[in-house]
């Protein structure tokens, strides 16, 4: 393929139903999807991500999914060469690359071309920060970065503990703050982004029914099952949705249904997290109701909007149905 190649990203809040979608589209368009779920790409983490199952990885190729086990801390660097690996070599062979996922910082890298910096861990400060958290609150660490990188601070929830701390740890190891180390170099590629959305009183329900699915397959018996192969709860990917919730629930007794209910709550706070990073990110999203979507037309409009870029060089977005 030469020239500007396609990249299609369909993104939206967890739940909103991205898997099913992208999946009826690359049917139809040959194409092939590249996961930007920051869970996901762990081993063994099945049925609390959400990971496609074994059966619909058989209906279309997906790469970046279980790339590395759950005590490895896969770097934003590293996925980013990942996908952008992964997305030439489907170009390459003529396949549509589909990023699809709901981690807004894994498909901004991507797509905005961020130079991220190579700075390697460093376990001995990352645990001092943390201490720094558990005894001064996530919004002490929070206020400590807005000194020293305020426009990182501003970018960063004070929840979001994880970063946070890699951006200190970048800026204590190198002297200079991580926003100015995150140019960005955008790809030579033609981007169509689709986004999915629902209403908050149909998107909740249809979340916390999804918890109650992953209890019901086994989600109690998969955190055991990694707690057994010594994945230790205070892991970074054991942080995530639910999972912390049901260690605590193994391990410290907290009643089943408390657990499921903090999860669900998460996951809400979670969505509100997704929502406001998209829409702080918006590079021309075309926003879509999950629930309203004709699959055929909307294969029809994303062939015309890369036959047009390609043929004008014309890369206005294509316009959502009512």
């Amino acid at each position: 393929m030469t020239g500007e190649a396609p990249l299609l990203i369909v993104l939206g809040a967890t739940g909103v139903g991205k898997t099913q979608l992208a999946i009826q589209l690359a049917r139809r368009l040959h194409g092939e999807i590249i996961g930007a779920d920051s869970r996901q790409v762990y081993r063994y983490m099945d049925i609390g991500t959400a990971k496609p199952t074994p059966e619909q990885q058989a209906l279309v190729p997906h790469h970046l999914i279980d790339l590395v086990a759950p005590d490895y801390n896969l770097s934003l660097a590293e996925y980013q060469d990942a996908a952008n690996r992964a997305i030439t070599d489907c170009q390459a062979r003529g396949k549509l690359p589909m990023l699809v996922g709901g981690s807004g910082q894994y498909i901004s890298a991507v797509e905005e071309g961020w130079s991220i910096p190579r700075v390697p861990p460093d376990a001995q400060l990352r645990a001092e920060l943390e201490d720094f958290a558990d005894h001064n609150s996530p919004a002490g660490l929070h206020q400590r970065l807005r000194q020293v990188d305020p426009a990182a601070a501003d970018a960063i929830h004070p929840n979001n503990i994880r970063r946070v701390i890699r951006a200190l740890e970048v800026q204590m190891l190198t002297g200079l703050p991580i926003s100015q180390l995150q140019e960005k170099r955008p790809p030579p590629w033609h981007i169509l982004r689709l986004g999915l959305r629902l209403p908050r009183e149909i998107l909740y329900p249809r979340v916390d029914a999804r918890v109650d699915d992953m209890i019901a397959a086994g989600f109690v018996a998969e955190v055991a099952r990694l707690l057994d192969m010594g994945y230790d709860r205070r892991l970074p990917t054991m942080s995530g949705l639910g999972y912390s919730e049901m260690a605590a629930h193994l391990l410290d007794g907290t009643k089943l249904d408390e657990a499921i209910e903090r999860t669900k709550f998460s996951t809400h706070d979670f969505i509100r997290q997704q929502d406001v990073w998209f829409r702080g990110h918006d590079n021309g999203i075309v926003w879509h109701n999950a629930a309203q979507i004709d699959v055929g037309e909307l294969a029809e409009q994303i062939v015309e909007f890369f036959a047009k870029a390609v043929g004008t060089d014309d890369r206005k977005p294509i316009d959502a149905p009512d």
